[in-house]
Protein backbone atom coordinates (compact mmCIF):
# COMPACT_ATOMS: atom_id res chain seq x y z
CA UNK A 1 0.00 0.00 0.00
CA UNK A 2 2.60 2.64 1.13
CA UNK A 3 4.28 1.61 -2.48
CA UNK A 4 1.54 2.42 -4.38
CA UNK A 5 0.77 5.28 -2.48
CA UNK A 6 4.30 6.57 -3.14
CA UNK A 7 3.90 5.84 -6.79
CA UNK A 8 1.09 7.13 -7.42
CA UNK A 9 2.19 10.54 -5.38
CA UNK A 10 4.77 10.62 -7.78
CA UNK A 11 2.98 10.25 -10.44
CA UNK A 12 0.90 13.15 -9.68
CA UNK A 13 4.04 15.53 -8.83
CA UNK A 14 5.07 14.60 -12.49
CA UNK A 15 1.70 15.14 -13.87
CA UNK A 16 1.68 18.89 -12.05
CA UNK A 17 5.28 19.58 -12.47
CA UNK A 18 4.59 18.73 -16.34
CA UNK A 19 1.44 21.19 -16.35
CA UNK A 20 3.35 24.04 -14.70
CA UNK A 21 6.05 23.76 -17.54
CA UNK A 22 3.37 23.76 -20.39
CA UNK A 23 1.25 26.37 -18.28
CA UNK A 24 5.08 28.70 -18.37
CA UNK A 25 5.88 27.44 -21.89
CA UNK A 26 2.30 28.97 -23.28
CA UNK A 27 2.76 29.07 -26.67
CA UNK A 28 4.53 26.14 -27.60
CA UNK A 29 2.94 26.20 -31.50
CA UNK A 30 1.61 28.42 -33.95
CA UNK A 31 -1.60 30.38 -32.83
CA UNK A 32 -4.23 31.33 -35.02
CA UNK A 33 -5.72 34.61 -34.94
CA UNK A 34 -9.02 34.64 -36.76
CA UNK A 35 -10.27 38.44 -37.98
CA UNK A 36 -13.81 38.74 -38.49
CA UNK A 37 -13.52 41.55 -41.15
CA UNK A 38 -12.00 41.99 -44.10
CA UNK A 39 -7.85 42.60 -44.55
CA UNK A 40 -7.58 46.30 -44.36
CA UNK A 41 -9.45 47.45 -42.33
CA UNK A 42 -9.00 48.73 -38.34
CA UNK A 43 -9.21 45.34 -36.59
CA UNK A 44 -6.80 43.54 -39.51
CA UNK A 45 -4.19 46.64 -38.94
CA UNK A 46 -4.01 46.24 -35.18
CA UNK A 47 -3.86 42.41 -35.68
CA UNK A 48 -0.30 43.43 -37.85
CA UNK A 49 0.73 45.75 -35.35
CA UNK A 50 0.29 43.09 -33.13
CA UNK A 51 1.76 40.15 -34.63
CA UNK A 52 5.67 40.79 -34.81
CA UNK A 53 5.66 41.86 -30.80
CA UNK A 54 3.63 38.56 -30.17
CA UNK A 55 6.12 36.42 -32.12
CA UNK A 56 9.09 38.05 -30.36
CA UNK A 57 7.86 38.25 -27.09
CA UNK A 58 6.88 34.05 -27.58
CA UNK A 59 9.22 32.61 -30.09
CA UNK A 60 5.68 31.52 -31.89
CA UNK A 61 4.41 32.40 -35.24
CA UNK A 62 0.62 34.01 -34.81
CA UNK A 63 -0.97 33.04 -37.73
CA UNK A 64 -3.67 36.00 -38.97
CA UNK A 65 -6.76 34.50 -40.56
CA UNK A 66 -9.42 36.00 -42.32
CA UNK A 67 -13.43 35.04 -41.62
CA UNK A 68 -15.44 37.79 -42.99
CA UNK A 69 -19.33 38.19 -43.27
CA UNK A 70 -22.52 39.99 -41.36
CA UNK A 71 -20.57 42.36 -39.65
CA UNK A 72 -18.15 40.17 -37.83
CA UNK A 73 -21.13 37.70 -37.26
CA UNK A 74 -20.24 35.06 -39.66
CA UNK A 75 -17.08 34.89 -37.37
CA UNK A 76 -18.42 34.94 -33.72
CA UNK A 77 -21.43 32.77 -34.51
CA UNK A 78 -19.13 29.66 -35.06
CA UNK A 79 -16.07 30.67 -32.01
CA UNK A 80 -17.23 27.91 -29.78
CA UNK A 81 -17.49 25.42 -32.44
CA UNK A 82 -13.12 25.86 -32.22
CA UNK A 83 -10.57 23.98 -30.03
CA UNK A 84 -10.55 25.58 -26.76
CA UNK A 85 -7.08 24.87 -26.53
CA UNK A 86 -5.64 28.46 -26.78
CA UNK A 87 -4.08 28.30 -30.38
CA UNK A 88 -7.14 29.65 -31.66
CA UNK A 89 -7.99 33.51 -30.87
CA UNK A 90 -10.52 35.76 -32.20
CA UNK A 91 -10.81 39.74 -32.85
CA UNK A 92 -13.78 40.28 -30.94
CA UNK A 93 -15.30 43.95 -31.68
CA UNK A 94 -17.57 46.79 -29.20
CA UNK A 95 -20.16 47.49 -29.63
CA UNK A 96 -20.56 44.92 -32.35
CA UNK A 97 -21.40 41.83 -30.32
CA UNK A 98 -23.31 43.70 -28.02
CA UNK A 99 -25.69 45.35 -30.10
CA UNK A 100 -26.04 42.86 -33.13
CA UNK A 101 -27.89 40.06 -30.92
CA UNK A 102 -29.92 42.73 -29.54
CA UNK A 103 -30.68 43.86 -32.77
CA UNK A 104 -31.84 40.68 -34.77
CA UNK A 105 -31.05 36.62 -34.80
CA UNK A 106 -27.37 36.28 -35.30
CA UNK A 107 -26.24 32.85 -35.00
CA UNK A 108 -24.89 33.97 -30.85
CA UNK A 109 -25.25 35.74 -28.15
CA UNK A 110 -22.98 38.25 -26.32
CA UNK A 111 -22.73 36.08 -23.41
CA UNK A 112 -21.58 33.10 -25.91
CA UNK A 113 -18.29 35.14 -26.54
CA UNK A 114 -15.30 34.32 -24.23
CA UNK A 115 -13.86 38.04 -24.51
CA UNK A 116 -10.11 37.64 -22.84
CA UNK A 117 -8.55 40.91 -23.34
CA UNK A 118 -9.51 44.45 -24.78
CA UNK A 119 -6.18 46.25 -25.99
CA UNK A 120 -7.47 49.49 -27.90
CA UNK A 121 -10.09 51.61 -29.02
CA UNK A 122 -10.48 54.00 -32.07
CA UNK A 123 -11.98 56.60 -31.07
CA UNK A 124 -15.20 58.24 -32.97
CA UNK A 125 -14.41 61.44 -34.85
CA UNK A 126 -16.52 64.00 -36.53
CA UNK A 127 -14.58 64.77 -40.26
CA UNK A 128 -15.74 66.93 -43.15
CA UNK A 129 -13.84 67.97 -46.20
CA UNK A 130 -11.47 70.76 -45.89
CA UNK A 131 -13.23 73.54 -47.81
CA UNK A 132 -16.62 72.74 -45.06
CA UNK A 133 -18.50 75.44 -44.20
CA UNK A 134 -18.67 74.20 -40.92
CA UNK A 135 -14.92 75.45 -38.90
CA UNK A 136 -15.28 73.70 -36.17
CA UNK A 137 -18.15 71.63 -34.19
CA UNK A 138 -19.91 74.71 -32.73
CA UNK A 139 -20.76 75.70 -36.51
CA UNK A 140 -22.37 72.40 -37.12
CA UNK A 141 -24.00 72.02 -34.03
CA UNK A 142 -25.85 75.72 -34.61
CA UNK A 143 -26.37 74.48 -38.22
CA UNK A 144 -27.91 71.62 -37.21
CA UNK A 145 -30.59 73.80 -34.38
CA UNK A 146 -31.71 76.39 -37.19
CA UNK A 147 -32.32 73.32 -39.88
CA UNK A 148 -33.48 69.88 -38.25
CA UNK A 149 -32.72 67.11 -40.13
CA UNK A 150 -30.69 68.47 -42.80
CA UNK A 151 -27.85 68.06 -41.49
CA UNK A 152 -26.61 64.54 -42.89
CA UNK A 153 -23.90 61.92 -41.28
CA UNK A 154 -22.19 58.96 -42.96
CA UNK A 155 -21.05 56.56 -41.05
CA UNK A 156 -19.69 52.80 -41.23
CA UNK A 157 -23.35 50.61 -41.27
CA UNK A 158 -26.21 50.47 -38.69
CA UNK A 159 -25.81 49.35 -35.02
CA UNK A 160 -22.25 50.22 -35.34
CA UNK A 161 -20.47 52.28 -33.14
CA UNK A 162 -20.95 55.15 -35.66
CA UNK A 163 -24.08 54.91 -35.47
CA UNK A 164 -24.32 54.68 -31.72
CA UNK A 165 -21.55 58.07 -31.39
CA UNK A 166 -24.27 59.97 -34.14
CA UNK A 167 -27.36 58.76 -31.84
CA UNK A 168 -25.95 59.40 -28.40
CA UNK A 169 -24.54 63.45 -30.41
CA UNK A 170 -27.65 64.10 -31.23
CA UNK A 171 -28.89 63.60 -27.40
CA UNK A 172 -26.05 65.36 -25.82
CA UNK A 173 -26.31 69.07 -27.78
CA UNK A 174 -29.99 68.63 -28.46
CA UNK A 175 -30.21 68.63 -32.57
CA UNK A 176 -31.82 66.15 -35.09
CA UNK A 177 -29.44 65.01 -37.61
CA UNK A 178 -29.60 62.43 -40.04
CA UNK A 179 -27.47 59.11 -40.18
CA UNK A 180 -26.90 57.34 -43.23
CA UNK A 181 -25.20 54.09 -43.21
CA UNK A 182 -22.75 53.27 -45.50
CA UNK A 183 -21.37 49.21 -45.69
CA UNK A 184 -18.27 50.51 -44.14
CA UNK A 185 -15.67 53.11 -43.48
CA UNK A 186 -13.98 53.58 -46.48
CA UNK A 187 -17.23 54.11 -48.10
CA UNK A 188 -18.54 56.45 -45.22
CA UNK A 189 -15.45 58.44 -45.72
CA UNK A 190 -15.78 58.39 -49.63
CA UNK A 191 -19.55 60.10 -49.24
CA UNK A 192 -18.27 62.83 -46.96
CA UNK A 193 -14.99 63.97 -49.32
CA UNK A 194 -17.37 63.11 -51.94
CA UNK A 195 -19.99 65.79 -51.07
CA UNK A 196 -22.87 63.08 -50.60
CA UNK A 197 -22.94 63.51 -46.96
CA UNK A 198 -22.46 67.18 -45.09
CA UNK A 199 -20.35 65.58 -42.27
CA UNK A 200 -19.27 61.87 -41.25
CA UNK A 201 -18.99 60.16 -37.81
CA UNK A 202 -16.05 58.07 -38.70
CA UNK A 203 -12.58 56.99 -36.78
CA UNK A 204 -9.26 59.06 -35.69
CA UNK A 205 -7.54 56.06 -38.00
CA UNK A 206 -9.41 56.78 -40.78
CA UNK A 207 -9.02 60.47 -40.76
CA UNK A 208 -5.48 60.35 -40.51
CA UNK A 209 -5.35 58.32 -44.05
CA UNK A 210 -7.33 61.58 -46.07
CA UNK A 211 -4.45 64.30 -44.53
CA UNK A 212 -5.12 67.98 -45.70
CA UNK A 213 -8.41 66.82 -47.82
CA UNK A 214 -10.62 66.21 -44.74
CA UNK A 215 -11.11 68.55 -41.25
CA UNK A 216 -11.71 66.65 -38.17
CA UNK A 217 -13.96 68.41 -35.65
CA UNK A 218 -13.78 66.99 -32.64
CA UNK A 219 -12.73 63.01 -31.36
CA UNK A 220 -14.43 61.57 -28.65
CA UNK A 221 -11.40 60.15 -26.11
CA UNK A 222 -10.53 60.94 -22.88
CA UNK A 223 -7.41 63.34 -23.83
CA UNK A 224 -6.61 64.66 -27.51
CA UNK A 225 -4.97 61.38 -30.02
CA UNK A 226 -1.27 62.29 -30.25
CA UNK A 227 -1.57 62.46 -34.13
CA UNK A 228 -4.36 65.02 -33.77
CA UNK A 229 -3.02 67.66 -31.11
CA UNK A 230 -4.79 70.51 -32.20
CA UNK A 231 -8.03 68.70 -32.79
CA UNK A 232 -10.09 68.97 -29.51
CA UNK A 233 -12.17 66.32 -27.48
CA UNK A 234 -15.92 66.74 -27.38
CA UNK A 235 -15.19 66.55 -24.04
CA UNK A 236 -13.22 69.80 -23.78
CA UNK A 237 -15.66 71.34 -26.05
CA UNK A 238 -18.74 70.49 -23.00
CA UNK A 239 -19.95 67.30 -24.38
CA UNK A 240 -19.55 64.02 -21.82
CA UNK A 241 -19.11 61.99 -25.20
CA UNK A 242 -15.82 59.48 -24.95
CA UNK A 243 -15.98 56.13 -27.03
CA UNK A 244 -15.83 54.32 -30.19
CA UNK A 245 -15.00 50.96 -31.67
CA UNK A 246 -13.19 48.65 -29.08
CA UNK A 247 -11.09 45.60 -30.34
CA UNK A 248 -10.49 43.17 -27.77
CA UNK A 249 -9.63 39.15 -28.37
CA UNK A 250 -11.93 36.01 -27.50
CA UNK A 251 -11.42 32.52 -27.40
CA UNK A 252 -14.02 29.81 -27.50
CA UNK A 253 -15.87 29.46 -24.12
CA UNK A 254 -15.04 25.44 -24.15
CA UNK A 255 -10.91 27.22 -22.86
CA UNK A 256 -9.87 26.65 -19.34
CA UNK A 257 -9.89 29.28 -17.40
CA UNK A 258 -5.82 28.64 -16.72
CA UNK A 259 -5.79 29.45 -20.41
CA UNK A 260 -7.82 32.36 -20.74
CA UNK A 261 -5.66 33.57 -18.17
CA UNK A 262 -1.79 32.65 -20.33
CA UNK A 263 -3.75 34.07 -23.52
CA UNK A 264 -4.74 37.32 -21.52
CA UNK A 265 -1.38 37.57 -19.65
CA UNK A 266 0.74 37.24 -23.09
CA UNK A 267 -1.30 39.36 -24.58
CA UNK A 268 -1.07 42.19 -21.76
CA UNK A 269 3.29 41.71 -22.48
CA UNK A 270 2.54 42.31 -26.54
CA UNK A 271 0.20 45.43 -25.35
CA UNK A 272 2.72 47.02 -22.81
CA UNK A 273 5.80 47.05 -25.61
CA UNK A 274 6.36 50.70 -25.93
CA UNK A 275 7.65 50.21 -30.03
CA UNK A 276 3.82 48.64 -30.45
CA UNK A 277 2.15 51.74 -28.36
CA UNK A 278 3.71 54.14 -30.52
CA UNK A 279 3.04 52.67 -33.68
CA UNK A 280 -0.53 52.09 -32.71
CA UNK A 281 -0.63 55.74 -31.23
CA UNK A 282 0.70 56.86 -34.83
CA UNK A 283 -1.69 55.20 -36.49
CA UNK A 284 -4.74 56.79 -34.32
CA UNK A 285 -5.38 54.29 -32.21
CA UNK A 286 -5.93 54.52 -28.28
CA UNK A 287 -4.42 51.47 -26.25
CA UNK A 288 -6.25 50.50 -23.53
CA UNK A 289 -5.38 47.55 -21.11
CA UNK A 290 -8.46 45.51 -19.90
CA UNK A 291 -7.14 41.87 -18.66
CA UNK A 292 -9.37 39.21 -18.09
CA UNK A 293 -9.54 39.39 -14.53
CA UNK A 294 -11.27 43.27 -15.55
CA UNK A 295 -13.00 42.01 -18.37
CA UNK A 296 -16.63 41.40 -16.60
CA UNK A 297 -16.57 45.00 -15.52
CA UNK A 298 -15.69 46.20 -18.28
CA UNK A 299 -18.39 44.66 -20.90
CA UNK A 300 -21.00 45.55 -17.73
CA UNK A 301 -20.04 48.76 -18.80
CA UNK A 302 -20.00 49.10 -21.99
CA UNK A 303 -23.35 46.76 -22.07
CA UNK A 304 -25.24 49.43 -20.21
CA UNK A 305 -24.55 52.11 -22.23
CA UNK A 306 -25.48 50.64 -25.51
CA UNK A 307 -28.50 49.49 -24.19
CA UNK A 308 -29.13 52.92 -22.98
CA UNK A 309 -28.74 54.58 -26.87
CA UNK A 310 -30.36 50.63 -28.27
CA UNK A 311 -34.17 52.44 -28.12
CA UNK A 312 -33.20 55.72 -29.33
CA UNK A 313 -31.65 53.52 -32.91
CA UNK A 314 -34.71 52.16 -33.07
CA UNK A 315 -33.25 48.52 -31.33
CA UNK A 316 -35.95 46.58 -29.79
CA UNK A 317 -34.48 45.05 -26.70
CA UNK A 318 -35.05 41.32 -26.54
Amino acid sequence: MKITSLLTGAILTVGLTAGSVMAQDYPTKPVNYIIPFNAGGESDIAARLQQPVWERITGQPLVIQYMAGAGGAQAWSQLNGMDGDGYTLMGTNLPHIVLQPMAQEVGYKTDDIANVYFFQYTPDAIVVPADSQFKTLEDLVNYAKENPGLVTFSGSGTNSANHVAQTKFDALTGVTTTYVPFSGTSPAIAAVLGDQVQAGFSYSTAAITQGDAMRVLAIASEERVPSFPDVPTFKELGYDMVGGAYRGVGVPNSTPEDVRKQVSDTLDKVNKDPEFIKKMEDGGFVVIDVPYEEVEAFMNERREQYQAVAEQMGIAQK
